[in-house]
C-alpha cells in the first residue's frame, strides 16, 4: 500500500487538520515575556514556533492573522519596530516566538550585533524549538540576509518552512515563479522544508493552512 503524502508537505489538509488549526488559534494567546539577552530566555517548556524575517515583511500581521487578532503582535510601517525575541502562549500548547527583524540598514551597527547575537544564541540552543518560520516578502523573494539566516538554521539544525507573504500583491504567473524559484534553492538545503507556503494577512490567504501545519505541532490538548 502506497502510503498518504505528507499533508505539511503537499500543501493539502484536510477537513479535520484545517478544524484542528482553526479550533487552537482561536483559543487565548497571551503575551508572555520580551527578551532582550539570553539570560532573560524563559525555561524549556511548550513546544516553540518561531517566526523571522526581513524588517517589514510582515511577521506581526502573520501572527495577528493566524490568531485572529488585531493586536497580539504590534504592527507598523517602520521598519525594525520589533527589537526583541517576544513570545506568546497559545492556550498552553504552544509558543509562539517573534524574532526581531533583520536587514533594515538604518538601525545602527550595536543594535544590528545585539539583535544577532540574540537570535544565534536562541536558535542554537533552544531544544524545544519545533520549527521555524522564515517570512520573505513575496514581491521580491530571498534576499542576502535571508541566505545568512538559513545559513544559520542549516548549522543549527533548525527545520524551517520559508513563507512567501504579501502575496495579495504579487500577480499570479509572476507568484508561480517565485515558488518554483525559492523551492529549487530550499531543496538545496537539509534543514529547509521543500515546499514554500504562500501567505497574505490582508487577504487571509494561506492562513488556515498555516494553522493545521502548526497545530500539528502543539502539544497535545
Amino acid at each position: 500500500m502506497t502510503a498518504a503524502p505528507d499533508a505539511s508537505e503537499s500543501g493539502e489538509f484536510d477537513a479535520a487538520a484545517i478544524e484542528a488549526g482553526r479550533l487552537l488559534f482561536a483559543r487565548p494567546a497571551e503575551f508572555v515575556l520580551s527578551v532582550a539577552e539570553a539570560a532573560q530566555l524563559p525555561p524549556l517548556g511548550l513546544p516553540e514556533i518561531a517566526f523571522a524575517g526581513r524588517s517589514n515583511v510582515g511577521k506581526s500581521s502573520l501572527l495577528n492573522a493566524l490568531t485572529g487578532r488585531k493586536a497580539l503582535a504590534r504592527t507598523s510601517n517602520t521598519p525594525g519596530r520589533t527589537r526583541q525575541l517576544n513570545f506568546f502562549d497559545l492556550d498552553g500548547r504552544l509558543t509562539l516566538v517573534d524574532l526581531p527583524g533583520y536587514g533594515y540598514a538604518r538601525a545602527s551597527k550595536s543594535d544590528i550585533a545585539a539583535w544577532t547575537a540574540l537570535a544565534r544564541q536562541y536558535l542554537a540552543g533552544r531544544a524545544t524549538l519545533r520549527r521555524l518560520y522564515l517570512l520573505v516578502d513575496g514581491r521580491h523573494g530571498l534576499k542576502d540576509s535571508d541566505r545568512e539566516l538559513m545559513d544559520l538554521l542549516e548549522t543549527a539544525a533548525v527545520p524551517y518552512r520559508v513563507v512567501l507573504t504579501k502575496v495579495d500583491k504579487v500577480k499570479a504567473g509572476e507568484l508561480e515563479a517565485r515558488i518554483a524559484e525559492v523551492e529549487a534553492e530550499a531543496g538545496t538545503r537539509a534543514a529547509a522544508l521543500t515546499r514554500v507556503a504562500a501567505s497574505s494577512a490582508r487577504k487571509s490567504h494561506g492562513i488556515e493552512t498555516l494553522r493545521a501545519e502548526i497545530a500539528a505541532l502543539a502539544a497535545p490538548g
